[in-house]
């Protein structure tokens, strides 16, 4: 199996400390957060994962090159950004003989098992299927509404959220869906892809995994006690 991990942001929220780091490489205890993240693909079953960088990418290449074991890390800079979903279509060729995939944004933080995703994906029969999670400020993500699984509705950063069942940014997806996204770059999962699998994607709960969206250095703070803390990680 194959996955994007989308690490290319700037981190602008997080300065002054990703002036000098990227925001995919702080550390959470010992371990920064492209490692947390390739392990947990590597235990879900992936072998191969494409890295986007921009910011800062020659760091990354060298954290890269200095690891070993699996997966195989494949690196693709991109001089101006492309967007989460711009990333997907201009990589269209790493997943299209594949049955499904998975991408992930990498600023996020949890416990969560993928193969409760992977196993959901597989059995539901869509071509794609979101992860949710119980915001605290619904109004900063995007919100999905669900009935018997299925997703019957998104919107992005709605100023009046009709829910707070927001989405995780854990994404499984069958090749299929990247000719969904069309338009200039950058484009974005949340923004121009999502609102075409209303009526056509599945959601699973994380169902109280730790889960944090490390944006800022409040948050990043917060991840570092609390992962530490609850799990010893």
């Amino acid at each position: 199996m194959k996955a994007f991990l989308l690490a290319a942001g700037l981190g602008t929220r997080l300065r002054p400390i990703t002036d000098s780091t990227p925001k995919c490489l702080l550390r959470i205890g010992e371990s920064p957060l492209l490692d947390i993240w390739l392990d947990a693909l590597a235990r879900s079953g992936v072998d191969e994962v494409l890295v986007n960088t921009h910011h800062l990418a020659d760091l990354v290449r060298a954290h890269v090159a200095a690891r070993t074991g699996r997966p195989i890390v494949h690196l693709v800079e991109e001089p101006e950004l492309l967007g989460s979903a711009g990333t997907l279509r201009a990589n269209r060729d790493f997943v299209a003989d594949e049955e499904m995939f998975l991408a992930v944004n990498a600023d996020n933080l949890t416990d969560f098992d993928l193969n409760v995703l992977i196993d959901a994906h597989r059995s539901g029969g869509r071509i794609a299927t979101l992860t949710l999670f119980r915001a605290a400020r619904p109004s900063e993500c995007g919100i999905v509404e669900v009935t018997n699984g299925l997703v019957v509705g998104y919107v992005e950063k709605p100023a009046d959220p009709p829910s707070d069942l927001a989405n995780a940014g854990i994404y499984a997806f069958h090749p299929s869906v990247l000719d969904e996204i069309d338009g200039p770059t950058p484009a974005d999962i949340g923004y121009n892809l999502l609102p075409r699998m209303v009526g056509r994607a599945s959601a699973v709960d994380l169902n109280g995994s730790y889960f944090i969206d490390i944006g800022t250095p409040a948050a990043l703070r917060s991840a570092t006690d609390e992962w530490e803390g609850r799990f010893g990680k």
